[in-house]
């Protein structure tokens, strides 16, 4: 059975909501994990491209907003089962972007 890593918690909880990511940072800030870590600066991409979608659906093409709105709730899932799998497998090519662009997140 593989270990647990440290800061599991904070990464599950970055993934319920916003609010979830707020508190999981929060939690972060003191005592750092690298797990959870990861799991933050990754909702917080996948927190930035729902934005994007909603602001698709809304100002630029109903469909194309939805279907990005219903790729990043398909990804948000992904990513929320793999934290809860103890595994920092995220997005391809994406999550290890987010991981470089959001440093201040760290």
């Amino acid at each position: 059975m593989a270990k647990t890593p440290e800061g599991k918690t904070k990464a599950v909880i970055a993934y319920i909501t916003i609010a979830g990511m707020l508190i999981a940072l929060s939690m972060n800030k003191d005592e750092k994990h690298p797990f959870a870590t990861w799991h933050i600066k990754n909702m917080f991409g996948l927190c930035l491209l729902m934005l994007i979608a909603i602001v698709t659906q809304y100002n630029i093409h109903l469909l194309t907003g939805d279907i990005l709105y219903i790729i990043s709730v398909l990804l948000w899932v992904y990513c929320f089962v793999m934290a809860i799998y103890n595994k920092t497998t995220g997005i391809p090519y994406f999550s290890k972007k987010f991981q470089t662009w959001f440093t201040f997140l760290g």
